[in-house]
């Protein structure tokens, strides 16, 4: 689409969140366009969904920058802001985010989690580890990152999941993915309409423009 809010994509992986992102936002009346997909990887399958749905795309590894992990983070964020981008999605993203970029973009970067945080945060591997600890029900989270705990900004959506006597973490990966694939879009709709607001670490979600069967939200809007 050629209208809406202009959204940043972070990736490494295979980019089937980047992919249920683009299938959103060409359905009519989306809020939000993929003005540019930045990758850490050269190998990245969501290069690949980028260059198929004819969306910039642009490699930006860490070794260009001697592993300066500051440096590359710095040379992300002056091209999305060069992009024009107002919203960052790190749509299975594999790098912490320095203190700099995200003051770049306050209250404007979204993450997806594998888990319905604030459980099994800060680490790649909260899939084994929810199976490890036994858990019945997992899921997935999408925040706002911020400066301070990895994982620990307000959550936005959660969609759970139920976890199997027989699952293996391969079996219970792909169907939290498969909520992810709806978490993700719907978190950046609620994002792009201005509905999200916070009361400290508590994110409220305004009604639907012209809804009236709900009461006025009393937090303010984020800025």
């Amino acid at each position: 689409m050629s209208a809406g809010v202009r959204v940043g994509v972070l990736v490494s992986g295979r980019g089937s969140n980047l992919e249920a992102l683009c299938a959103a936002a060409a359905s009519p009346g989306f809020p939000a366009r993929i003005a540019l997909v930045i990758s850490n990887r050269r190998d990245a399958g969501a290069l690949e969904i980028a260059a198929r749905r004819g969306i910039p795309a642009e490699v930006i590894p860490l070794g260009h920058f001697g592993h300066d992990e500051r440096a590359r983070d710095l040379a992300m964020r002056d091209r999305l802001r060069l992009a024009g981008v107002q919203l960052v999605v790190c749509a299975g993203y594999n790098r912490i985010l320095s203190d700099e970029f995200l003051a770049a973009f306050p209250d404007a970067i979204l993450n997806v989690h594998p888990s319905l945080l604030p459980a099994f945060g800060g680490g790649m591997h909260a899939v084994e580890a929810a199976l490890d600890h036994g858990v019945k029900i997992s899921g997935c989270t999408v925040q706002l990152l911020e400066p301070g705990i990895t994982d620990g900004g307000p959550i936005i959506v959660q969609r759970a999941v139920p976890v199997h006597e027989d699952d293996d973490p391969e079996r219970l990966r792909e169907r939290i993915h498969e909520q992810e694939w709806v978490a993700v879009p719907e978190a950046v709709r609620l994002w792009c309409e201005g509905r999200i607001r916070r009361e400290g670490r508590v994110v409220r979600i305004a009604a639907p423009p012209g809804a009236t069967d709900a009461p006025p939200s009393q937090a303010d809007s984020l800025t």
